[in-house]
Order: structure tokens, then sequence, then C-alpha cells
């Protein structure tokens, strides 16, 4: 079942994600501080949010996230280069969006993807392998 993210924030907190650095690329104000504020509550330490490609990619040169949260759609931009760039870099990337995943291109199928309103058990549980990573390095 998919709740709306505040229902979701309020829940629980935890510390699962510890040390796990998230870029999030979100447009939409909203979206992007239900995000932020819900996994700050489960340990992840925030970059951004940043609401369009160039300043995604910026932040991901100079902060190294383990895991990167795409809105697919950002103010018409759509944000498949800035997945693969990522991806290429080996950061695990996560779209959370309104498309269907049938709207992503073939060669990121593989990329998981979220529609929202985001289930925040199911991106917890796709962030955790960076908090693994994370706890070795």
């Amino acid at each position: 079942m998919n709740l709306p993210m505040t229902q979701i924030q309020m829940a629980d907190r935890g510390c699962e994600l510890d040390g796990v650095r998230v870029l999030v690329v979100e447009d939409d104000y909203l979206v992007a501080a239900d995000l932020c504020n819900a996994l700050q509550r489960r340990g992840a330490s925030i970059l951004g949010p940043v609401n369009n490609v160039d300043r995604g990619q910026e932040l991901a040169r100079q902060k190294h996230p383990d895991v990167a949260l795409l809105d697919i759609n950002l103010n018409g931009e759509l944000a498949f280069g800035l997945a693969s760039e990522l991806r290429a870099a080996g950061i695990r990337t996560i779209f959370t969006t309104g498309y269907d995943s049938e709207f992503v291109p073939e060669h990121l199928r593989s990329t998981p993807c979220l529609q929202k309103p985001i289930n925040l058990y199911e991106l917890v549980r796709l962030i955790k392998p960076a908090a693994a990573r994370s706890a070795r390095a």
C-alpha cells in the first residue's frame, strides 16, 4: 500500500541509513521536503535537494553520494542523462516519479522506479544496500 509520505514519515524513526549520503533531485518542493525529512529521520545525510539536472550533476561531482533519488521530469527536462552518468560512476540511482516504469529508456530499465506518492518503506529497502557499502568504506 502506498501511503502519502507525510503519513509514513510520522510513523517511526530509525538509524538504518546512518552514514548514507543521499542526493535528492526533485523539482516539487513539498515532495523534496518530505523525502529529505523522512530519510534524515532514518539517519541519512541529505545532499540537496536540487531541482534540475545541472545542479544534480554539480552536487554529485562535489559530494560523491552513495545514492541518488531522481525525479524523471525536472521542470520539463528529463533526468535520463544524469541517471546514466550517476550509474557509470557507481552511484546507486532510484527514480522517484509519477511516470510509469515503461517510460524509462531500455538502457535504464534496471534502475528501480518508485511511483509517487513514494512508499517510504520500499525506498528505505532500496537504499539499504548503499548503507552496507557505506559502513564497509
